[in-house]
């Protein structure tokens, strides 16, 4: 395959994952009568430009579809990360009722209601209609789109640009990387910068976060193939921060490169980090297949014991990196019957190739489990704090990621 971003060849697979279905296609009963699509999950490294992506199988038209069922507002801790966001982004920039805010990828709308809120012009740019329309009941003005240079261009011809550009989580979803960062350049004013998060490539290699590979993922991203990307588009990286989102992510802050901004020293930290990690070197990446493959199997063996105990098993959280886990390990209905999550867009449906049910989050109660697997990881906290609201102090609960981890 050639690589996304320099077109070259690449040769290095450093995960096979098998067949999947979507991570996100939730399905049906009534879905169940017709073939179920699946496709190879395999993750490259170009030895080139040196970004991780996935090889070539599916387009993302399939993946982002009009029932798309994530919503990124039904987590406590995004909304209380947004807000901060946008309390700290508004002071620093200086944004008031003259400036704009987009958002690429805004989703239900959870990030930008603040700047509403404050009054600020914002535009969200965001391709599934499902979330789009929870975003506009927010007041958030939302083109159904998704993001590219053209419509950049488009944009521009109507007079809009940007003082600020967010963009979280979003880079791995672009199959296009390259002409989503000329669209960046292309949308900010002179004087704008751009703010992305993402979960770290060096976090994914250090503690085995192999299920946040999917096909939704096309790129699993360092700072250092980052700043290539935004380079070759005409913007450059000048502030790194570390998260604690997502298993460990990166905020990196870009503008345009005649900007008068200055590169702060903790873009040559992270880099340097990255370097250390050996992240430009084919031996950091040798190991993640056999370590993925222990977790899985770990895991289904742990599933295995609670049922030959009579234990009641349910899952809490039916987050797409559960999905990969339990189609990697080999994990059915049988092992897990049931699991629990606040979405109402997820409610009722059955994870894509498992076909576990999924109720809401209340009914736990009463399925009175003496184990939970928690398969949103990053979250376990909040999702441990929502089970003793729940008068479920007792039960046992169990991450596998990155090894199994069962607690009382």
């Amino acid at each position: 395959m050639k690589c996304r971003f320099c077109r070259l060849d690449v040769k290095l697979e450093i995960l096979n994952l098998g067949t999947h279905p979507p991570s996100n296609s939730y399905t049906s009963e009534a879905r169940l009568l017709h073939p179920e699509p699946a496709y190879p999950l395999q993750v490259m490294v170009c030895e080139n430009c040196w970004l991780v992506q996935t090889r070539d199988f599916v387009e993302s038209g399939t993946l982002f579809n009009p029932e798309y069922a994530y919503f990124s507002g039904t987590s406590t801790g995004w909304n209380n990360h947004v807000g901060q966001f946008v309390a700290a982004a508004t002071e620093e920039f200086s944004l008031n009722r003259e400036s704009l805010v987009v958002e690429i990828a805004s989703n239900d709308g959870a990030l930008l209601k603040h700047f509403v809120a404050r009054g600020i012009p914002s535009l969200g740019i965001e391709p599934t209609a499902s979330t789009a329309g929870a975003a506009r009941t927010k007041g958030v003005e939302t083109i159904e789109e998704f993001f590219g240079a053209q419509l950049s261009r488009d944009l521009h011809a109507a007079g809009k640009a940007a003082d600020l550009v967010v963009g979280n989580n979003v880079l791995a979803h672009v199959p296009d990387i390259l002409d989503f960062a000329v669209g960046v350049e292309l949308l900010l004013k002179d004087s704008g910068v751009a703010s992305f998060e993402f979960p770290h490539l060096v976090n994914l290699l250090r503690f085995i976060q192999f299920d946040t590979v999917y096909h939704e993922h096309f790129s699993y991203l360092s700072v250092t193939a980052v700043r290539a990307v935004f380079e070759a588009a005409g913007l450059r990286v000048w502030r790194v921060q570390e998260l604690s989102t997502h298993g460990g992510s990166v905020r990196v802050f870009v503008c345009k490169q005649t900007s008068l901004r200055k590169e702060e020293q903790s873009v040559g930290q992270a880099l340097d980090l990255e370097d250390t990690f050996g992240l430009r070197n084919p031996g950091a990446y040798v190991h993640l297949q056999s370590r993925a493959e222990k977790v899985a199997t770990d895991f289904k063996n742990f599933l295995l014991e609670e049922i030959r105990l009579g234990r009641r098993v349910a899952g809490l959280g039916a987050a797409a990196k559960g999905n990969t886990l339990i189609n990697f390990a080999g994990v059915t209905n049988q092992e897990v019957p049931v699991i629990f999550d606040s979405a109402p867009s997820k409610q009722g449906l059955l994870t894509p190739g498992a076909h576990i049910p999924i109720r809401p989050v209340g009914e736990i109660v009463d399925f009175a489990p003496d184990t939970v697997v928690i398969f949103p990881w990053n979250i376990r906290e909040e999702l441990e704090n929502e089970l003793l609201r729940l008068g479920l102090s007792g039960v046992r609960v169990c991450t596998a990621v990155p090894e199994l981890r069962v607690t009382k």
